[in-house]
């Protein structure tokens, strides 16, 4: 990891989420006992979430004596000048010579395991990339990102080694929305584009806010139950109470990434095929919202309906890799 990438707001972030409070109140010179409060099961707790964030070693951060933020970011800015960060790139099954791509981004309080076991379904010259967002999985340890443009970055640095040969981007609700987003920044950049772009139980964006409910701002209960009437969800999950105290953050982190979100007004059509796929029960997407994808590309390949809800395709995974595989080809040039 570089020292560029030990960014004091994000060890601002992490620590705010040990103490579940805002990040502004972790200020640069507060003392963490005394103004902060920070007892020593607090402190372990702060150490060991820096250390696992920043890969360096256990007991590091506790034997170097910071007691304010400042002293902490300057310690590990000291220590991290060579080791790798951990990747949100998960390959199930890596190949030294692909001879295609498929990134696979996940929905809003989910994670890479929405697509566990789809590689067996796809050609075996075919690289999947399963793309984490920070938060969940083996990145937990690093702080959440709520911001639509940031995660498209921290994806984008991610990928960008990878965009070598022909690729695709397939993503699920919040995923739909980033796929869309990095093919613009692809697009704007003149970058290498997706051959072809898949884009599941996402409406197409409006250039005004609607009606649309705002779940991030939603009360506890009234989130939970929004969640159970859009299925997908386990009742573990949502009825457990100390399981979903868990999740909560997660979930409100993606979904205020989702809501504060600035539609383009008048974007330009994407010169890329673009497929639609979503449950044919889906309670938070109607039909008109999905056929807008059209004015998105210029080249539409239409809606796939599949028996399901919003999370139709854990039932589906075979027909949906074939329509996806069938898809990259026919747009392969």
């Amino acid at each position: 990891m570089s020292t560029t990438s030990v960014t004091i707001e994000d060890l601002r972030a992490l620590i705010a989420g040990v103490l579940e409070t805002e990040p502004e109140q972790v200020t640069d010179g507060a003392h963490f006992a005394h103004e902060l409060d920070i007892d020593s099961l607090l402190m372990l707790e702060i150490s060991t979430r820096v250390e696992s964030a920043y890969g360096v070693p256990v007991n590091a951060v506790a034997a170097s004596g910071a007691t304010t933020l400042t002293e902490m970011h300057a310690f590990l800015a000291s220590k991290l000048t060579s080791q790798t960060p951990a990747s949100p790139l998960i390959r199930p099954r890596p190949l030294s010579d692909p001879a295609a791509r498929l990134f696979l981004l996940h929905h809003a309080g989910g994670s890479h395991l929405l697509y566990r076991g789809w590689a067996e379904h796809f050609p075996e010259d075919w690289e999947l990339c399963l793309l984490e967002a920070p938060g969940r999985g083996h990145l937990q340890a690093l702080p959440l990102i709520d911001d639509c443009d940031r995660l498209v970055d921290y994806f984008h640095t991610a990928i960008a080694p990878l965009l070598d040969r022909p690729f695709g981007f397939f993503g699920h609700s919040m995923g739909a929305l980033i796929a869309y987003q990095l093919s613009r920044r692809l697009l704007r950049e003149a970058k290498p584009l997706p051959t072809w772009l898949g884009v599941s139980s996402y409406a197409a964006p409006q250039g005004e806010a609607g009606a649309d409910s705002r779940p991030h701002l939603m009360a506890d209960g009234e989130l939970r139950a929004w969640l159970r009437n859009g299925g997908g969800s386990p009742p573990q999950l949502l009825d457990n109470d100390d399981v979903w105290h868990k999740f909560a953050p997660v979930f409100r982190s993606d979904f205020k990434l989702v809501d504060t979100w600035t539609p383009p007004r008048s974007p330009e059509p994407l010169p890329v095929p673009l497929s639609v796929f979503a449950g044919v029960h889906d309670k938070l997407i109607d039909e008109d919202r999905l056929l807008a994808w059209r004015a998105f590309t210029t080249l539409f390949r239409g809606v796939e309906r599949y028996d399901g809800d919003h999370f139709y395709l854990t039932t589906h995974q075979q027909p949906l890799a074939a329509a996806i595989t069938a898809a990259m080809r026919s747009a392969a040039p």
